[in-house]
């Protein structure tokens, strides 16, 4: 089963492979996983792929022409510090230090030369399920950090509200004093009424901070974004 049309280009797994035995092994495979598959013909080309879509799965033969695959994976690993894809090297080098070699790479498994599809189909199905797991646990990750987010927004919009609310009150009812006297007394009182007019504004925002359920953000200028407190915002 080759890419198709509307397939998620992510879930297409790459494979860089110039072997033709290989490359069939690997198409019976994915078949029978039910994996839509993209090929590469060399190294750069399967550099170029994976830039565009960003596979989860690449399988990647360390021999081939132009990049070899360990420079190919390097590079992968430089560009995705999460490690959402998950790199199976295919490789004919057996000794330590090779093996070591493409673990330094940055591969997540490797295949040696020669296999058999039996073979090649468990570690296919061990790396998708490392991949179901890695998945797993980095949404667990990310929900984790915003709930710590939230928690902390959460904790500075009590602490705003606490030092604001004080002094504001303060400054509010001696504002409406002086504005009070001014007016018994005929004095001028414009300024006296952007005062108070200026701290009931403040005093709207501390109250819809205080009202806020769900923070979110939104654009500011340019790649600023600030938290939403809009009437409705974030609730």
């Amino acid at each position: 089963m080759s890419d198709k049309a509307g397939a998620d280009p992510r879930r297409t797994v790459l494979i860089a492979d110039d072997d033709p035995t290989i490359l069939l092994l690997l198409e019976h495979v994915l078949e029978a996983l039910g994996r839509t598959f993209e090929m590469a013909d060399d190294g750069a080309q399967a550099w170029a792929a994976w830039e565009r879509a960003r596979h989860e799965l690449v399988v990647l033969d360390i021999e081939m022409p132009g990049m070899n695959g360990l420079d190919v994976c390097r590079r992968i690993r430089a560009a995705d510090p999460d490690r959402e894809t998950f790199v199976l090297v295919v490789t004919g080098r057996t000794s330590a230090g090779d093996l070591a070699e493409v673990l330094d790479a940055g591969a997540d498994d490797y295949v040696t030369k020669p296999t058999t599809g039996q073979r090649m189909l468990a570690r296919m199905r061990i790396a998708l399920q490392r991949m179901a797991s890695d998945a797993d646990r980095r949404r667990a990750e990310k929900e984790l950090r915003e709930a710590r987010y939230l928690a902390g927004i959460g904790e500075a919009l009590v602490t705003l509200q606490h030092e604001i609310n004080n002094p504001l009150a303060g400054l509010m009812a001696t504002a409406e004093l002086l504005l009070l006297e001014h007016t018994e007394r005929k004095l001028p009182t414009e300024d006296l009424t952007t005062i108070v007019a200026q701290a009931q504004r403040i005093a709207d925002l501390v109250k819809r901070m205080g009202e806020l359920r769900n923070p979110r953000s939104v654009p500011y200028e340019g790649d600023a974004r600030m938290l939403d407190l809009e009437k409705g915002g974030g609730h």
